[in-house]
């Protein structure tokens, strides 16, 4: 067996990272363009559908050889979860800025940490707690409520990220029982399934180019998943998180240049704030590991 150590490289890792954010940045940009076009379940619908046809080699052996009953409940729930959110992100990309969808996402790791503590019984350290309050102070300056009006497609993208650190908490006890690419492709077909009725009932005959740039966002969403994965599996998330925070200057960048959108300091500064305290938290629990394993 290999030892981890040989096979850490932080610049391979980091390459990686750099590769997914922008090809979730490409993702928000190619949703961003298809605006108010389609309905945001039928948009939503056409992109999972496309994207499953990259996940079938994963799926169809899956499926064959079989999945316990407990682990199919798992799945089921994420994917209704992750249905809501996914039909909630895309209404607000329409919405919104392109910048601000991505800060405002940033809450998802935060959550995620929150409902452990709530619902997984996970302690909370003081350091930890601390860092949290940066996040949500992150995000109130990203928002700004009393200051402006809070459009729907805000209230939207912070109901998104409630439902994705929700279906991402389930993620993370399915992970210990199949492997993570039979996660994905479980996901991808629980979610097709669950948007097919909603698209259904408010379904537009879409254009050749809406669809071709659907199956753009399928093709870069799949590519940054992928990205990310070899990311995780070579380099450890204190490296790699950091990276993560390029995401919204390149989305700044994407909304100036290509949206005529405005630059928002405050959603820089408050997105700032957010990836700094998630960084935090990682690098301290990656700490605290390190010291158990040599207890």
């Amino acid at each position: 067996m290999s030892n981890p150590a040989q096979t850490r490289n932080d610049i391979s890792g980091i390459l990686w990272m750099l590769t997914a954010g922008l090809c979730f940045v490409a993702v928000n940009g190619s949703v961003r363009w298809l605006g108010t076009s389609l309905p945001a379940p039928e948009a939503a619908f056409i992109r999972f559908a496309l994207g499953l046809t990259f996940l079938l080699p994963v799926l169809l052996p899956a499926i064959r050889r079989g999945l316990p009953a407990a682990v199919w409940r798992l799945v089921a729930v994420r994917g209704a979860l992750h249905t809501v959110a996914v039909i909630l992100w895309f209404f607000a990309m329409a919405r919104i800025t392109v910048a601000e969808v991505t800060a405002i996402g940033y809450l998802n790791p935060i959550l995620v940490t929150i409902a452990a503590t709530l619902f997984l019984g996970e302690r909370i350290s003081w350091r930890r707690g601390l860092a949290i309050g940066v996040a949500l102070a992150g995000a109130m300056i990203v928002l700004r409520p009393g200051l402006r009006q809070l459009e729907p497609g805000h209230l939207s993208q912070i109901g998104a990220s409630m439902f994705f650190a929700c279906s991402y908490l389930i993620a993370k006890n399915l992970s210990q029982k199949v492997p993570a690419a039979v996660v994905v492709a479980l996901l991808s077909l629980t979610v097709t399934i669950g948007l097919a009725p909603v698209a259904a009932l408010v379904w537009v005959t879409p254009s050749p180019s809406q669809v071709l740039t659907l199956g753009l966002t399928a093709l870069c969403a799949t590519a940054g998943h992928y990205a990310m994965t070899r990311a995780f599996a070579i380099a450890p998330l204190t490296v790699t998180q950091p990276v993560t925070f390029l995401q919204l200057l390149w989305a700044s960048l994407l909304g100036l240049l290509v949206f005529s959108e405005p630059v928002d300091i405050w959603v820089l500064v408050g997105g700032g704030l957010m990836i700094g305290s998630i960084c935090y938290i990682t690098w301290r629990e990656a700490g605290l590991r390190g010291r158990a394993a040599k207890a």
